[in-house]
C-alpha cells in the first residue's frame, strides 16, 4: 500500500453487523433462510450469534440497550457494526482525538469493554481487536452452542462485502469526512444516477485494507425518490443494504430460494439480449442468469475480462435488503447495473403509487 493510502487504524475487515427488533422474533428466522445458524449465546445478556462463512450477524434482543433504543425508533435494523482492527485501544483513542463521538456499551462483570464510537444515524461502530481462533471476542463473552458446527457453510456466503448508507441531501459530504477523517477512506466511485423522474448521488467509499467499503447514497435534486422513502420509513438515515460475497452465486441463489428468500424481479428480456453488446466476450451462460434474473456487469473490451455478478433481495425487514454478489476480477458496485436497476425501482415506486408522475 503506498504512503498516499496508509492504514494507520489498522483496519483489517468487518467484524460483524448487529442487528435489532422492537419484535423479538422477527429476524432470526430471515438470517436462517439465509443460510445463517445460531451458533453462539451471550453469556449474560439478550444477545445470539448467527454465522455462515466468515460472517458475524449479532441480534440484541436485551433489554433497555442501546441496540433496543435504535430498534424503537428505526424499526427492525441493522443498529451497529464493527470493524476489525489490530490494535482496538490505539484505535479508539485515535477516534477521539479526530473528534469521534464515544459511546458507553455497559458491560456485566467478567466480560470485555468493547471501545465504541457513534456512527451513521447513532448507531455504535465497534472497533474490535481479539478475532483470532479461541480468544475472539465470541470466546470470551458468548457460550458456543453444543453440537453445532461453529463455522457453518451455509448457503455458500463467506463475506461482507460492502455495506451502503442512505443519508440527508446534502450529508453525503459529512459521511464521507467522517470515514475519510478517522480512518482514512478514500472515494473510488462516484456515480450520478437519474431516472425519469427522480434520481441519486453516491459516493463509493473504501478503507485502505480494501476489505471494508460503504457507498453513500442521498437523494438528487428531483427529490420524492428511493433515498427519500427510505429516510421517511427507516426514520432517519442508516443502514439500507448489505452486501454477500459467495464464491458461486448461481448455486447460493438457488439455495436461497429453496429456503424462501424472495428476490427483486428479473430484469427484462432486452436486459440479456444486450449483455454480449454491452460486456463481449463475457463467456456467461446466458440462460442460467436469465432464469435466475441475476445481473451482469464488468469490463471484457480492455482485454483483461472482469465480471461481477449480482442480484438483491426484496426489502427484508424495513426498507432494508441484502445484496448477494460474486466476483470474477472485478472490484465496482455494479455501476452498469446500477441505472438499470434504479428505473426498475423508480417504476416499482409509481405502481405502488408511492411517486407520482403528473
Amino acid at each position: 500500500m503506498s504512503d498516499i493510502f496508509e492504514n494507520p487504524m489498522g483496519l483489517m475487515g468487518f467484524e460483524f453487523v448487529e442487528f435489532a427488533s422492537p419484535t423479538p422474533g422477527v429476524l432470526e428466522p430471515i438470517f436462517e433462510m439465509m443460510g445463517f445458524t445460531k451458533v453462539a449465546k451471550h453469556r449474560s445478556k439478550d444477545v445470539v450469534l448467527y454465522r455462515q462463512g466468515g460472517i458475524n450477524f449479532i441480534v440484541n434482543n436485551e433489554p433497555k440497550s442501546i441496540a433496543s433504543y435504535f430498534a424503537a425508533e428505526h424499526g427492525p435494523s441493522a443498529c451497529g457494526m464493527a470493524f476489525r482492527v489490530r490494535d482496538a485501544h490505539k484505535a479508539y483513542n485515535r477516534a477521539l482525538e479526530l473528534g469521534a463521538q464515544p459511546i458507553e456499551i455497559p458491560t456485566g462483570p467478567m466480560e470485555l469493554r468493547l471501545p465504541a464510537i457513534k456512527g451513521i444515524g447513532g448507531a455504535p461502530l465497534y472497533l474490535i481487536d481479539r478475532f483470532e481462533e479461541g480468544k475472539s471476542i465470541y470466546d470470551i463473552d458468548f457460550e458456543f452452542i453444543e453440537g453445532v458446527d461453529r463455522n457453518p457453510k451455509g448457503a455458500g456466503l463467506k463475506i461482507i462485502d460492502h455495506l451502503t448508507h442512505n443519508v440527508y441531501r446534502g450529508r453525503m459530504s459529512f459521511w464521507a469526512g467522517f470515514y475519510e477523517k478517522l480512518f482514512n477512506f478514500r472515494e473510488i466511485r462516484y456515480f450520478d444516477i437519474s431516472g425519469e423522474y427522480t434520481g441519486l448521488t453516491s459516493k463509493a467509499m473504501t478503507a485502505p485494507d480494501g476489505m471494508i467499503r460503504i457507498p453513500l447514497n442521498e437523494e438528487s435534486k428531483k427529490g420524492g425518490g428511493q433515498i427519500e422513502e427510505f429516510l421517511m420509513q427507516f426514520n432517519g438515515e442508516g443502514i439500507q443494504h448489505i452486501a454477500l460475497l459467495t464464491d458461486d452465486l448461481r448455486e447460493t441463489l438457488d439455495q436461497l430460494k429453496l429456503a424462501g428468500v424472495s428476490f427483486v424481479p428479473a430484469p427484462p428480456e432486452t436486459y440479456y439480449e444486450m449483455l454480449e453488446e454491452r460486456l463481449p466476450g463475457h463467456g456467461e451462460e446466458v440462460s442460467s442468469l436469465k432464469t435466475r434474473g441475476i445481473l451482469v456487469d464488468g469490463n471484457t473490451k480492455s482485454g483483461d475480462k472482469r465480471l461481477l455478478l449480482q442480484i438483491f433481495s426484496q426489502s427484508v425487514f424495513g426498507p432494508v435488503f441484502f445484496e448477494f454478489i460474486q466476483r470474477k476480477g472485478d472490484d465496482g458496485f455494479g455501476e452498469g447495473n446500477f441505472k438499470a436497476l434504479f428505473e426498475s425501482m423508480e417504476r416499482d415506486q409509481i405502481r405502488r403509487g408511492v411517486l407520482q408522475t403528473a
